[in-house]
């Protein structure tokens, strides 16, 4: 008999909580996300997060220990050689990767790559650096369109996005690069996780903005997750925010598009009041990323925290008793580290029932996936050779 009957797996995308024991390897030693936002902003105010068990996890300004009976709080260790946002959310429904994808953050792309795409797409690229989405509109925007050349840009996760103006260059041509590009970006030496086109309108650069003709063109995961699994027995798997795209959809039974993580926690509220389903919804929250890790902004960073606090009260008070919300993230993005790079760091995993009684901090998992194989084990369904991960014992069984 399951245990649950609706799972909710939260992302919050970047809010690591201290360097994984390789974390040195990486350029992070020293990196916490939570512990040194909290630090900056001299406290976070995160009421429902410290009612479930936040203190526990480590000395982040601001929470306090207390008791959770109805949560269990713990750390999670990422088993895979990468801190990124697809190698962290495959290894939670249960991939192990051992060669992390290719990033081009401090150099933009291989000069090869940037010629073979001009060739084959027709148009000059410009750009061809790590920025952000908006500022790099600001800078090239006007150039792109009077041209017709092809923004081409990275970050830090393994994405090629491509930006060209909707009236200019057209949506469909656009899309048309992008395929051309990910033909290229499958190649062994640049292997990029995706390539996304990024249409934008506006007459110059005082007013160009995005558009929701966001295409991805994501490399599926190499190998069955437990999405997969639920989706093939008949159980939803309802995907927020950008998860449908970091598994190229494979696996997903529906999923929607957000513009911020207050749109994707009203979407996860709406799901969990008015929808009667069995299975996972999981949601991605990418602004704490997106917006302020990257941009090394922990007083934004801090906000952002305390604003999702607001909206993680809200849908407790709405799940029922056979719910699980499960709070985590994917890897850490301290915004008071140098560089603009994701650090490598262990996440939190805060699980919260009305049902249970006995919650209490548990010791550290060893990999992401153990989130995956507790969904798999509640729904009495089993994982697949390639997949790693232990049930968490102690929420089944309260």
């Amino acid at each position: 008999m399951k245990k649950f009957k609706r799972i909710f797996v939260i992302v919050t995308d970047s809010v690591g909580i201290g360097e994984m024991p390789d974390a040195e390897k990486f350029g992070d030693k020293g990196a916490n996300t939570f512990v040194h936002t909290a630090e900056k902003c001299g406290g976070l105010h995160v009421p429902n997060m410290n009612a479930m068990g936040l203190g526990d996890l480590a000395p982040i300004l601001g929470t306090s220990k207390v008791s959770h009976p109805h949560s269990y709080a713990m750390r999670m260790r990422e088993a895979s050689a990468g801190k990124d946002t697809m190698t962290g959310h495959w290894e939670m429904m249960g991939i192990y990767t051992t060669k992390p994808f290719i990033t081009f953050t401090d150099h933009g792309f291989p000069q090869a790559l940037i010629d073979e795409l001009e060739e084959k797409t027709g148009h000059k690229v410009i750009g061809n650096k790590a920025a952000s989405g908006t500022e790099i509109l600001v800078e090239l925007g006007e150039e792109q369109k009077r041209d017709n050349s092809l923004i081409v840009y990275t970050s830090a996760d393994s994405v090629l996005q491509i930006a060209a103006h909707e009236e200019t260059t057209g949506v469909p041509e656009l899309y048309r690069c992008c395929e051309i590009a990910r033909e290229i970006c499958l190649r062994p030496e640049y292997y990029v996780g995706r390539v996304i086109a990024r249409p934008f309108v506006g007459a110059d650069k005082n007013s160009f903005k995005r558009t929701p003709n966001r295409h991805d063109l994501a490399v599926s995961p190499s190998g069955i997750t437990t999405m997969d699994i639920l989706k093939e027995n008949g159980y939803m798997t309802s995907c927020i925010g950008k998860i449908g795209d970091i598994f190229n959809q494979v696996g997903v039974t529906k999923t929607q598009k957000t513009v911020s993580n207050i749109d994707g926690m009203n979407k996860t509220i709406e799901e969990a009041k008015n929808h009667d389903f069995e299975g996972l919804c999981y949601i991605n929250l990418v602004e704490f990323d997106s917006e302020y890790g990257h941009r090394r902004n922990p007083i934004g960073y801090g906000k952002c925290l305390e604003e999702f606090d607001v909206k993680l009260g809200e849908l407790l008070k709405v799940v029922k008793d056979d719910d699980l919300v499960m709070v985590t993230a994917d890897h850490g993005n301290d915004p008071t580290h140098t560089g603009t790079d994701h650090t490598r760091e262990k996440v939190p995993l805060l699980c919260y029932s009305k049902s249970f009684k006995n919650g209490r901090y548990l010791e550290e998992r060893e990999t992401f996936a153990d989130i995956g194989a507790t969904i798999l084990e509640n729904f009495g369904l089993k994982k697949t050779d390639n997949q790693i991960g232990k049930p968490i014992e102690e929420l089944l069984k309260d």
